[in-house]
């Protein structure tokens, strides 16, 4: 008899994701079992006491999902529980703290597909602006970009020695080379924009981050996305359903939240089900990050 399906949700948070949940009930797992509160030094005995309880046949139905809000930790737990495994006792597993790996990615497909779509460029040598660098989204998207060889640029709104500091270390654990600017007066958002191909809005639900006036007044700007669904929203002009879509009178184009979400929502679950042993190729374990769902976004982009 076939062992049911086990996605093991490992968070340091209060309470799990309920989209998470949701979403690997519907990629297809039989069970999903919580473990909250969970510090980095637990994790490697959470994986072994998954591991060792079942045949190595019966473990390839088993799966870990790194939670929590802190990309960072989760990255830690991530690499902690590989490294807790060994041959033939290895399961999947797949980090997206509080969705923002695979919303990050989502965003930065987005903007890389209509890149190609309407300017026949990719992102290498794009000057990003990350406006909302310090959240988890704004960090990631940061990051992705960096590595696809774009210019980004994380704009500090309150101080900017706390954003020069975050560039720092996403600098020298990835290995790219991130700026950290002021944007907090009128004057620095309208330089910043003025220089940028591409402004990301990864700020705070309902907080306006850049305004019309401002985006009308780049001459050099070609595509905003926002991933805030909540009014107001973060770029002023871009709708929520917007895909490629020219903002107000201006040659900008604008890629919203509902269009983000979407492709954020298609990548969590084919990556789920790749974890699933029906997915998988050869049965091997498959190592999922952020690097992995942007990957992901990007074949799903262009299948549009």
């Amino acid at each position: 008899m076939e062992k049911v399906s086990i996605l093991h949700l490992i968070t340091a948070a209060k309470n799990a994701s309920p989209f998470d949940v949701n979403m690997a009930f519907d990629a297809g797992f039989d069970n999903i079992m919580p473990y909250t509160n969970v510090t980095l030094n637990e994790v490697a005995g959470l994986v072994q006491d998954a591991i060792f309880s079942r045949s190595p046949s019966g473990i390839k139905r088993e799966g870990i999902f790194i939670g929590g809000r802190d990309i960072d930790l989760a990255m830690d737990m991530f690499e902690s529980a590989q490294k807790a495994m060994f041959n033939p006792f290895e399961v999947s597993v797949f980090a997206d703290p509080s969705g923002a790996f695979t919303t990050a990615a989502a965003m930065v497909a987005k903007v890389e597909l209509h890149l190609k779509r309407h300017f026949q460029a990719d992102l290498h040598g794009q000057h990003v602006a990350v406006f909302g660098a310090t959240g988890p989204v704004g960090g990631c998207a940061a990051v992705i970009a960096a590595k696809q060889g774009a210019k980004v640029e994380l704009v500090a709104h309150r101080t900017l020695a706390d954003v020069q500091q975050i560039a720092q270390h996403l600098n020298q654990r990835y290995g790219i080379a991130l700026h950290a600017v002021e944007g907090v007066s009128e004057a620095s958002k309208l330089a910043i924009l003025a220089k940028s191909d591409i402004a990301l809005c990864t700020a705070a639900a309902g907080v306006r981050v850049i305004q019309i006036s401002q985006i009308s007044a780049s001459a050099n700007l070609k595509i905003i996305a926002d991933v805030n669904a909540v009014a107001p929203s973060g770029a002023e002009g871009v709708e929520a359903g917007a895909d490629g879509v020219r903002i107000a009178e201006t040659s900008v184009l604008g890629i919203g939240a509902l269009a983000i979400g979407n492709l954020k929502y298609k990548t969590q679950h084919q990556l789920l089900e790749s974890m699933l042993i029906r997915a998988q190729t050869k049965n091997k374990p498959n190592y999922l990050e952020f690097m992995a769902a942007f990957n992901v976004a990007r074949a799903l982009s262009a299948e549009v």
